[in-house]
């Protein structure tokens, strides 16, 4: 299982927006990093396993997560813009190891946000992979 610290969520709410997963028909797994998962407390067997195949392709938020977009400020094409986002990412929320490090479990490609502009959303695993 997996122990979540949100502190994003703590943040006033023009950091993010809620959002939920857009369900996988069928998800398959590739690869799993299991050096990561130890190194993150995450239990080998939960993150192979149905529950974490679940965390993973948005089908299934354990206890403690929060999904949400964050929104961030930046230049694009040249121009300074106010607001920009997460269009196609979902923070489901933050590890903490033992030392104290910070960690974001987040989904990419796993359906549209507030912040999704056109083409943003569902994603195939290459692009997700280039990003």
């Amino acid at each position: 299982m997996l122990k979540f610290d949100n502190s994003y969520s703590r943040l006033p709410s023009v950091f993010y927006r809620q959002v939920t997963p857009t369900r996988s028909s069928n998800p398959v797994v590739i690869q799993t990093n299991f050096c990561l998962a130890k190194a993150l407390n995450i239990d080998t067997e939960w993150i192979a396993g149905e529950s974490g195949i679940g965390m993973m392709s948005g089908n299934l938020m354990p206890d403690g997560a929060n999904t949400i977009a964050t929104a961030y400020a930046g230049h694009q094409f040249g121009y300074f813009v106010p607001q920009l986002g997460d269009g196609r990412a979902i923070l489901v929320g933050e590890i903490v190891t033992n030392d104290g490090d910070r960690y974001d479990i987040q989904l990419k490609g796993s359906g549209p946000t507030p912040f999704s502009r056109n083409g943003d959303g569902l994603s195939p695993l290459g692009p997700v992979l280039r990003e």
